[in-house]
């Protein structure tokens, strides 16, 4: 079965609108990626300052590969700027913890 990767962004309130404008402009970036199967931003609605980034995967291998190319460079790795801010924006979170899971079991709406 699938992998689940969930990113635990702590996001404090004036940097919210910031971090959704941001994955809003990345939108269809990890689409296409092989193995990718499913994306959730999912904002905090009462009393945490955390968001929560839903990642689905076929595999962890799909998601390894993924990380190593365009994650990396969605992340802000790999070229010139490797190590260094650059022209790159300061980010909107102030802490980033990812969580790994396999999925066990799953089920969807039955069909009429």
């Amino acid at each position: 079965m699938s992998i689940v990767k969930i990113n635990v962004l702590t996001v404090p309130e004036e940097q919210r609108e910031t971090l959704e404008k941001r994955f809003a402009a990345r939108a269809g970036a990890v689409e296409g990626s092989d193995g990718f199967e499913w994306f959730e931003l999912l904002r905090p609605v009462e009393g945490t300052d955390t968001y929560l980034v839903y990642t689905r995967w076929r595999s962890e291998e799909d998601f390894q590969r993924w990380l190593a190319g365009r994650g990396r460079a969605a992340h802000g790795g790999g070229g010139a700027q490797d190590g260094a801010q650059g022209d790159r924006p300061k980010p909107a979170a102030t802490d980033a913890t990812l969580w790994s899971f396999e999925v066990v079991q799953q089920t969807g709406p039955k069909q009429a």
